[in-house]
Parts: C-alpha cells; structure tokens; sequence
C-alpha cells in the first residue's frame, strides 16, 4: 500500500507522524493484516478500548498478547479478497458516510511537519540527521527508490517521515535491531531491482559491526549507496548509558568511514557542511549510476528528538 496514496496515515514502529497518532487515538477499530500484535519495545502499544480484527496466518498469534474480537486465521491475499467481497455486499444494501478522510489526513500531516520543519531544513552543525533525511526525501522520487535504515536512531528518525511508494520499495524492520543488518539487505535490494536507487541509512555503530561487508558489494559491482549518519555516539543509548558513559566512555565511537570506504575501492565523501547534503546525495546517486558502490559519511549531532515516541505506552 503506497504511503504516498491520500487515505495512507503512514507507518507505525515505536515512533509515528501526527496524522497516525490521530487516527490510532480515534479510531473505534484496529484491522491487523500479517501482523503478530505482539506487546514489544520496537512497537507502540495499542490504545485501550478498540475492537481488534486480527488476521494472521499463525495461530500462535492469536490473543497472544491483545484479546482479538475478531481473530481470522489465514492467508492475508485471501482473507482481504474475502473481506472486500463482504463489504461490497454490506455497502450495496446501506448508505456510507462519506466525510473527506483525506482531506483530514491531509491537515493533520501538514500540521505535524510544520513542528519538525525546522529540523529538516536546519543549518546546525554538526548536521541534525532530520536535516540529512529532509534533503533526501525532497530529492529522491520514492518510485525510483528501494530505502531501508538500521536499527536504533535511524529506524525512529526515518519511520514517520519517509514515505514509500508501494510494495517492495521499503525494507522495514519490524521488531528486528540486529545493527548493520541494512548493508546486506540493501545489496540484495539491488540485486533484485538494479533499476533503482537502492539507499541504507546507518549509524556509525551499525557500519562498525558489518562495515566491512561495503567491500563485497564493490567486488560484486553492486552500486548501492549506503549513508553513514557518524556522530561518533551511541546516540539512541544517551538516556540508558549516563553511568556507564561517564566512567567509561562507553557510547563514544570513533572512526572515518568515508576513508573506509574509499580504500575498499568504492566512491564515498564526507560531509560536514549542511549546505551540501543535498548536493552529496545527487553525486552519490550519479557514481551509482555510473556503476560504483557509494558511501556518504554526514558528520551529525547525536539528535534526541523524535516524533511521537512510544506515544500510548
């Protein structure tokens, strides 16, 4: 289902834009399709008080951890076919309320983004990743694009503002945060659709575990293109590591990937100046164009903000 469709709220992790949080808030009804409705630190809690339809493949799912009212066990193709036909045939014989939904989920975006402008088009330096993620989403058509991101401050970051165009053209992680699992997914992405701008967003830890793996894709002329956002932090663990961080320096990260990545054979910069992010990423698309592996390293702040965070919990 495209995110750029009007009836499309946008997705959901444990971070979210301001019309999903509207409608989770209001809605009367919650229709779970392929999904586990599993209680997890990677997923925001379901609001009290809604009628849950739960459609899943694995019985196992069912009331595990919400009470479904109602639970279908099967296929999600042939369970929305049989879903559409039942309502086709429930709205031949009543009148529909027909208020402009979309119009609404329209307002509600506009107005949660004109919060958050600011940070997408900010000058700060050290780069604020939302200025990185504004630069991209305003120069990159998600027709012609398959995006993932790691886990940890890129997976909250990206979540609520990037909106993909249909099926196959996002990666996203679910309840997943194995750090540096992006590098390889985005490989396979290409391998799949060497027609598109296959892009995974990553933190200096995710490169610092599978960093390396950037070589494979140069030997195997796979002409990704990997955006390292290093702010020499374990950024997402500030509010769990004071402790430890001040006796030991346990978050501090230090290394220049972009360099890495250069004598691993690929095409990388580093930039630190806001004024050429967007600039960056349009030569990054062209060397992958052109057939190379590229790398953009953005020298970032260790960015705290984020949007409607673990809102209902």
């Amino acid at each position: 289902f495209s995110e750029m469709h009007p009836l499309s709220v946008g997705s959901v992790s444990e971070v979210m834009n301001g019309a999903a949080l509207e409608y989770m808030r209001e809605s009367d009804v919650l229709f779970g399709i392929g999904t586990s409705f599993t209680i997890q630190g990677m997923v925001t809690p379901y609001p009290a008080g809604k009628t849950l339809i739960h459609a899943t493949n694995d019985p196992v799912d069912l009331h595990k951890d919400y009470i479904a009212g109602h639970p279908l066990l099967g296929d999600a193709r042939l369970v929305l076919r049989q879903m559409i036909e039942a309502c086709e045939e429930l709205l031949s014989t009543r009148e529909r309320e027909t208020p402009d939904t979309a119009a609404r989920i329209s307002a509600l975006r506009s107005a949660w983004y004109g919060e958050w402008e600011s940070k997408l088009t900010s000058s700060e330096s050290p780069i604020t990743p939302y200025r990185v993620l504004g630069e991209f989403t305003a120069s990159v058509d998600p027709s012609d694009a398959i995006v993932t991101h790691d886990s940890g401050s890129p997976r909250m970051q990206i979540m609520p503002f990037y909106r993909s165009n249909g099926p196959r053209s996002y990666l996203g992680w679910g309840k997943s945060h194995g750090l540096g699992t992006g590098l390889g997914l985005i490989m396979g992405a290409k391998l799949a659709k060497p027609d598109k701008f296959c892009v995974n967003f990553m933190g200096d830890a995710a490169f610092g575990m599978t960093g390396l793996d950037f070589e494979t894709a140069v030997r195997s002329n796979i002409p990704i293109c990997t955006v390292v956002l290093n702010n020499d932090d374990m950024a997402v663990e500030v509010p769990h590591m004071e402790l430890s961080n001040n006796r030991f320096g346990s978050r501090a990260l230090y290394g220049r990937y972009s360099d890495m990545a250069r004598a691993m054979g690929g095409w990388s910069e580093r930039i630190d100046d806001p004024a050429d992010v967007g600039p960056a990423l349009m030569r990054a698309r062209r060397a992958t164009e052109e057939g190379q592996s590229a790398l953009l390293e953005f020298a970032t702040s260790s960015e705290q903000a984020k949007s409607n965070l673990r809102a209902f919990s």
